[in-house]
């Protein structure tokens, strides 16, 4: 599978700075339904970083392989910071990495809710080291642009961050 250029250096970063720590990732995605994973695994030599990744399209699928507590879906939506976070620490929780990152969102047409317009993506983090945290994206485009959007997000995060670390 081609991805688009932009990223390679993304995911070359990211791999560096993750290589240098000593770490590896994992992935929750929703909205995205594997394309962090894919952008990651198309690199030769990624499972010297890359633990694994969950594809949680469905409700239930978060609930199952994440522990995403079905009450926290049923209070907040499957797209809001809680979820974002919950699914962040059960990829951590449920794999040998060291950060885990997850992403729950609207990519459309369809699926838009009063506050929650399509675009809206809720990504979150999660670390061996307790840090956490959740951002809220409003992305605009067609359902590509806005998944394409969110992976070049939150390859951008990882790298800055894994790097940050690594210094």
């Amino acid at each position: 599978m081609n991805f688009p250029d932009d990223l390679n250096p993304l995911v070359d970063a990211l791999a560096a700075a993750l290589r240098r720590r000593g770490w590896r990732i994992a992935t929750a995605e929703s909205c995205t339904g594997g394309l962090i994973a894919a952008a990651c695994t198309a690199v030769a030599g990624s499972s010297d970083w890359f633990e694994r990744g969950f594809v949680t399209y469905s409700n239930e699928a978060k609930t199952e392989s994440l522990g995403v507590p079905a009450a926290l879906i049923a209070a907040h939506g499957a797209v809001s910071e809680a979820v974002a976070r919950a699914m962040a620490a059960g990829a951590l929780a449920h794999a040998h990495a060291d950060l885990a990152l997850s992403v729950t969102g609207i990519a459309g047409p369809g699926g838009a809710v009063p506050g929650k317009p399509v675009g809206t993506v809720w990504f979150g983090w999660a670390g061996r080291s307790g840090a956490a945290g959740a951002e809220l994206l409003q992305l605009g485009g067609d359902r590509a642009a806005v998944r394409q959007a969110t992976v070049r997000h939150v390859l951008a995060w990882a790298a800055a961050h894994a790097a940050k670390a690594s210094s």
